[in-house]
């Protein structure tokens, strides 16, 4: 009887995950089908990758650079989950080991703002960006996710599970508190920062409301601001919306492939 069940239970889950990947296989085959059989054929009598030139060329001639706003977004969201987990490593360290006073009050107001939706500071950060004169820069975009209080508050419980015992020790040799986050506590935290790295360079990656209010310039727009005015132009050409929706997701999906085993072992170690 157990037998049975087990069995009913992984028919039920392996069907969830085909439910839940079937839309992204479908616009992965969309993608690389003849338009004609696009809404008509699920396997295409021949791939094409039309779609995905058709792209590349249609956005150099509206004089939106595809290539040049592709390495925008990778240069944008590698900076920015770089800064998150050099300043989320250190500012975790500091409210997890050391003790001085108010740590608990910095901790409880991190997971405070952390109740506010990011939309409710939009006004007050486009006010700041202009007054610093930075609209239209890569730092306009930058800018405001250097730090991340949902990461520091990530790695801070993380820390805090790491026996205090491999830091006295290291103190003991004569080791500085950043020898002590760069060669113990990164390394026996990895599946916390892998979470907190993939969360935050996907998040940067999809964010478009942002860079579109601050940012103009065509040559420095990330890629989900340019595909959506691709679309805008050329809303009816299914096939193209669907290749610039696929290469949009590529280094996401590559990033949880490398990561995945980080990933998992953090997860099982918050439902623990």
């Amino acid at each position: 009887m157990k037998k049975i069940i087990n069995i009913f239970f992984h028919i039920i889950m392996f069907s969830l995950a085909v439910l839940w990947l079937y839309p992204y296989i479908w616009l992965l085959m969309s993608s690389l089908k003849p338009s004609s059989e696009i809404y008509t054929r699920f396997w295409p009598t021949h791939f094409t990758l039309e779609h995905f030139k058709f792209i590349l060329e249609s956005a150099e001639k509206m004089q939106r650079p595809f290539i040049r706003a592709f390495l925008n977004s990778v240069f944008i969201s590698v900076t920015v989950t770089l800064s998150v987990i050099l300043t989320s490593s250190i500012i975790s360290y500091a409210l997890a080991k050391l003790e001085f006073k108010g740590r608990e009050k910095i901790f409880n107001f991190l997971i405070f703002q952390m109740v506010f939706p990011g939309f409710m500071f939009t006004i007050p950060l486009y006010i700041l960006i202009r007054n610093l004169g930075l609209l239209n820069t890569y730092s306009a975009i930058i800018l405001p996710s250097l730090m991340s209080g949902w990461g520091i508050f990530m790695i801070t419980q993380s820390y805090r599970s790491t026996p205090s015992d491999y830091i006295e020790a290291a103190k003991m040799d004569g080791a500085s508190d950043l020898w002590i986050i760069f060669k113990i506590m990164i390394p026996l935290n990895k599946s916390a920062i892998s979470i907190v790295s993939l969360f935050t360079f996907i998040g940067i990656w999809d964010n478009f409301m942002w860079p579109l209010i601050v940012m103009k310039d065509y040559n420095k727009m990330p890629l989900s601001v340019l595909l959506a005015s691709f679309n805008h132009e050329y809303g009816a050409y299914i096939g193209p919306i669907l290749a610039g929706a696929v290469i949009q997701t590529i280094p996401m999906v590559i990033l949880f492939l490398l990561f995945r085993k980080y990933f998992l072992q953090g997860i099982s170690i918050t439902l623990k």
